[in-house]
């Protein structure tokens, strides 16, 4: 996994929660769920990405 997807991944979830605190804030329960699904979907990613290293971690101690 790159560097940039983890930061990509990161952003969305950041993204995810503002979105989420304005509906909030505003009263606005789409907006506010839209932005609870964008965090968790990022989230989801992000479980992938240590997945990913995790197993090339195993894959590389195997290796020396």
């Amino acid at each position: 996994m790159g560097f940039t997807d983890k930061v990509e991944h990161k952003a969305e979830e950041l993204k995810g929660a503002a979105k989420e605190k304005y509906g909030d804030a505003t009263d606005n329960e789409r907006i506010e769920a839209e932005g609870a699904a964008e965090r968790a979907a990022a989230k989801a990613k992000q479980a992938g990405d240590h997945v990913k290293d995790a197993g090339r971690n195993v894959r590389e101690a195997f290796d020396r």
